[in-house]
């Protein structure tokens, strides 16, 4: 097989690149895809090897070849320096802080971050000497404004993964860098397809691999991508914890990649159906979906993103809890599961009034998130027509 040059791999469509990025059928007998490589012992070839250490691989915590083409194919699709690889999205998150920050740092957190993110946060980063302050997440530029002198990192997520406030994050990263703050964004929901995180300001982009680039359910997975000047400081922090994933993960996320475009844009069309016929529901008060004009976050979506996937929330009329959970358990084909990104529908109930801190959340009715999976989209709307009967009917 020819290998792709440069020049023309830098013209490529993202589709085309999935198809191809981390592909070495000419290291691999002619076979299509990289096998799952198992193992922690490498064999070196003499004793000169061993002392010079200039084996490609040198033990399984390092890597194999199966962990370096996901890597440098995710890398490629980024646009970033490198990439890492760890054993879930929560996995990444504390990898990005842990190479941001150290004792006695103060670091930021937009107040709809993912719930683990500030768990971790004060679980594990406070006792260790970092204080966490949360904020607004529509600040934009004015972020700067909490920065102090020993500010040291901003964690973003665009949307935020239940309530969906949208940041500003070019603004955002503007003023970070004028203070060498580094950018941290969790990027899962729009994933480098439809949000380069690199071109936009980031410094280390966080990916939960378990959701679109699975596709399946059926994995645990988390990446980690960085700018040149941030690598070198996540590798290191990366080598010293060895948190490195299984084979067969690594695996099934190479066979995902290769179909992942194809999926995120289904579910994109599937989900913004599903959040335009829902904002036509009477038991619906809101839908929040960054794609759609009504959302606050919507010029920021439109500005700087290209896609929207799945996931969003919907706000419905007031209603006690023990009508939604009759609405819920009316559901045959939405299933209740706190994840997204697979083939299959699912929906849960939030509530993040007991965590938000800088901003207070009133959305004035009961939340409900919902993954748009790939079963026709009137099944779906059939079955949530069967969940409003049963919400109608508790609410006599």
């Amino acid at each position: 097989m020819t290998k792709i040059s440069k020049e023309t791999r830098q013209k490529l469509k993202t589709r085309t690149l999935l198809a191809h990025a981390g592909r070495n059928p000419e290291e691999q007998f002619g076979f299509v895809n990289m096998p799952a490589y198992r193992g922690s012992t490498v064999i070196y070839p003499d004793a000169a090897a061993i002392r010079k250490g200039t084996m490609r691989f040198v033990y399984g915590t390092k890597g194999t070849p199966s962990t370096e083409a996901l890597e440098n194919a995710w890398s490629e699709l980024s646009g970033a320096a490198g990439t890492v690889i760890a054993p879930s999205g929560l996995a990444a998150i504390t990898l990005a802080l842990m190479a941001a920050v150290k004792a006695g740092d103060h670091i930021l957190v937009t107040d709809s971050a993912y719930r683990p993110t500030r768990n971790f946060c004060e679980g594990f980063l406070k006792p260790m000497g970092v204080e966490t302050s949360y904020f607004d997440p529509y600040a934009g530029a004015s972020v700067a404004n909490l920065f102090r002198p020993n500010t040291t990192a901003i964690v973003l997520e665009a949307p935020g993964s239940q309530s969906f406030e949208m940041n500003d994050v070019p603004a955002i990263a503007q003023v970070a860098h004028e203070q060498q703050i580094c950018v941290i964004m969790d990027n899962t929901w729009a994933t480098p397809i439809f949000f380069p995180p690199h071109e936009r300001g980031v410094d280390l982009a966080i990916e939960a691999g378990t959701k679109y680039l699975s596709g399946h359910s059926d994995i645990l997975l988390g990446l980690v991508s960085a700018t040149p000047q941030w690598l070198p400081k996540l590798r290191r922090v990366y080598d010293l914890f060895a948190m490195t994933p299984g084979p067969e993960d690594v695996f099934l996320a190479l066979r995902g990649l290769r179909t992942m475009e194809l999926r995120l844009r289904e579910a994109e069309r599937q989900g913004l159906e599903m959040a335009r016929w829902l904002a036509t529901r009477p038991e619906v008060k809101e839908v929040l979906h960054p794609a759609l004009p009504s959302h606050p976050g919507h010029d920021i979506w439109r500005r700087d993103f290209s896609g929207s996937s799945g996931l969003f929330s919907i706000i419905l009329h007031p209603a006690p809890d023990s009508a939604v959970d009759a609405l819920l358990d009316a559901l045959e084909l939405f299933a209740m599961g706190y994840s997204w990104g697979g083939y299959e529908s699912l929906i849960i109930p939030f509530d993040c009034k007991p965590y938000r801190t800088a901003t207070q959340w009133n959305p004035g009715g009961p939340a409900l998130r919902l993954q748009i999976g790939l079963e026709h989209i009137d099944d779906l709307k059939a079955d949530l027509d069967r969940g409003f009967a049963a919400l109608k009917n508790a609410m006599k």
